[in-house]
């Protein structure tokens, strides 16, 4: 993605270079997607907004300090950020995090409408929702892989590393949970990418 004409490793370069500006174009670019991805989580506006602010400052200290280097790759890099910070904010309240799919975000926005009717606009909103509430629904091990891979864009074997298990079980879980909510879907009626869920 470009905006005033760097994307995000020039960004980062330039920021290195001195340039605050630089941080903040990143900030505005990004910020939106991080703090759905912790109130997913979290499922306090509140508390997403405080490990939002924590995401960046932690990572405005590990580009100065120089151990940045994820060049590149900013946007997987600040949400294991900010999914390891949300996931230590549940640990310290001794809770396990649940993921809430009823929130409202681009992530598996596979239905198409025409533009303009609020007619659409409804059946649109109706859909996302239920589908939030399918994803929800599946075990544990499948949703987390699944949010973990088309959410935060983490690689199989990041997702193995991270959750302990074998890049095979991971694929493995991942798998289960395409089929299993492309069964929901289908019978449910809600249209769906081919390539994003296949039979």
């Amino acid at each position: 993605m470009r905006k005033n004409g760097l994307n995000d490793s020039e960004l980062v370069l330039s920021y290195k270079n001195g340039n605050e500006e630089a941080f903040k174009t990143l900030v505005e670019r990004h910020k939106s997607r991080i703090y759905t991805a912790i109130y997913l989580i979290v499922k306090d506006a509140e508390i997403a907004e405080d490990l939002l602010q924590d995401s960046f400052v932690k990572a405005i200290n590990t580009i100065q300090s120089g151990r940045y280097n994820e060049e590149g790759k900013f946007l997987p890099w600040i949400l294991r950020i900010a999914h390891n910070l949300a996931i230590d904010y549940f640990r310290k309240q001794k809770r396990y995090p649940v993921v809430n799919m009823e929130y409202t975000n681009p992530v598996f926005n596979t239905v198409e409408f025409s533009e303009g009717t609020y007619e659409d606009e409804q059946i649109r909103h109706e859909t996302h929702n239920l589908l939030y509430q399918l994803i929800a629904e599946l075990p544990d091990a499948q949703r987390d892989v699944l949010i973990r891979r088309h959410f935060m864009q983490m690689s199989f074997q990041e997702i193995a590393d991270a959750t302990g298990v074998s890049i095979n079980t991971a694929l493995g879980r991942m798998r289960y949970a395409l089929i299993n909510l492309r069964k929901k879907m289908e019978s449910n009626n809600i249209a769906y990418d081919q390539n994003l869920y296949p039979g």
